[in-house]
């Protein structure tokens, strides 16, 4: 039998609430009583709460999934689902653990007060209840759940602003990265948005590798922008490589040739001191694979270790096609633009060859989408600025050297 509740004790004063609270903490009340959540109700929010009523187990979850309370107090003995299970589910859900759940019953027996705490309520009192012990119980239980909220509140406004510091970071390694490369690359005669290019033809390949069942569990949104941040540094090499070679305009002896190849090993070194300077995993390491590798030929006749087939980083097989693909799409000293048609049937002939059957595929897969980023990245004829520079320096040098001869 359930009995009924009824207040012992006197009017509590003032004094009990706390002149900090902002808002009326909201107390939902079980019992499928209704005088006893009606007496619930006359005696607490008189003193500042929010009252809401439930009254079975089922109800009462329905309430605080749509909008949890601050505070439970909780009848054990009521139809469909009674207190214990209610508290239980409560308890085990990450998203409500931390709501205090006070039993408020007429269950007397120690067996019932056991039960209820392996429940997981946080506190016990019979009925008919103490008002002022009731009250100093709400009251704790509130405290601790402010606390508890407070330290929510920081830990997730500091995990958003680690996200953001990081993001931040990220976007900062980013683009000095990209400037380094920009940098090495005035150095060369090719034009200007190359890398924009490169890096563009990088990631659309590898979204449509990534469609693939091969490489679906290999290629995902880390690795593309992976990728992306890290495929201009393929050339960065060639800053070790002497200008009479790197700016020479005509085709370059056997010598000469070899010495190039270099900018490879150069490059692949470099960003691999780098890697271990860095200790961790990042995007540096996929750097220095495709800085290595990506002359290397699907055949085994490229450069520098002449790596063949799956032996070569997938990241510089990608990027192996996205180079050789703008370097023919590009306008060079010793050569005018290829259209896209020309330059998509040399790939297609140096499928199994050059290029990893895969990644030709990819591409004529993605065939609309390299027009785009070929429109969208087109040059519009302009040497590198390091170019321009020495051919003012040179008309310069003329101007003067005519000048004393006048």
């Amino acid at each position: 039998m359930v009995r009924a509740l009824t207040p012992r004790g006197g009017r509590l004063r003032e004094r009990f609430m706390s002149k900090q609270d902002t808002t009326r903490p909201k107390v939902l009340v079980v019992d499928d009583l209704v005088e006893n959540t009606n007496i619930l109700r006359d005696f607490l929010s008189p003193r500042g709460y929010d009252i809401v009523s439930a009254f079975d187990g089922e109800e009462a979850l329905a309430c605080v999934d749509e909008s949890p309370p601050d505070i439970i107090l909780l009848d054990l003995a009521m139809p469909k689902l009674d207190g214990f299970e209610v508290c239980r589910r409560l308890k085990e859900d990450p998203g409500t653990r931390h709501i205090p759940v006070i039993v408020v019953t007429g269950l007397a027996d120690r067996e019932a007060n056991i039960r209820a705490v392996k429940a997981g309520a946080d506190d016990f009192l019979l009925k008919p209840f103490d008002s002022v012990l009731l009250f100093a119980r709400i009251q704790n239980s509130l405290r601790s759940k402010r606390r508890h909220d407070q330290i929510i509140h920081y830990q997730r406004s500091l995990e958003e602003r680690i996200s953001e510091r990081t993001k931040q970071l990220a976007r900062t390694q980013r683009v000095t990265v990209f400037s380094l490369a920009k940098l090495a690359e005035s150095r060369d005669n090719e034009t200007g948005k190359h890398l924009e290019r490169i890096r563009s033809y990088a990631r659309i390949l590898a979204g449509q590798l990534a469609k693939s069942p091969q490489y679906e569990h290999i290629i995902d949104d880390e690795y593309v922008t992976a990728l992306y941040d890290s495929s201009p540094l393929h050339d960065i090499g060639k800053v070790g490589i002497p200008d009479r070679i790197l700016l020479k305009p005509g085709k370059l002896s056997p010598n000469e040739w070899e010495i190039m190849k270099l900018h490879s090993r150069i490059g692949g070194d470099t960003l691999y001191a780098a890697d271990e300077e860095a200790g961790e995993a990042c995007f540096l390491g996929m750097g220095r694979d495709i800085a290595y590798y990506h002359h290397e030929r699907w055949d085994g006749a490229g450069y520098p270790d002449g790596r063949e087939g799956d032996d070569i980083p997938l990241s510089a097989r990608i990027v192996a096609l996205a180079d050789v693909y703008d370097a023919l799409t590009s306008k060079r000293p010793y050569k005018s633009a290829f259209s896209h048609e020309k330059s998509k049937g040399i790939i297609i002939e140096e499928r199994g060859t050059h290029f990893d059957p895969d990644i030709v595929d990819a591409m004529l897969a993605c065939e609309s989408q390299f027009l785009e980023t070929y429109v969208r990245f087109k040059d519009e004829g302009e040497a590198s600025k390091l170019q321009m520079l020495i051919r003012q320096l040179e008309q310069c040098h003329a101007d003067a050297v005519n000048g004393a001869a006048l």
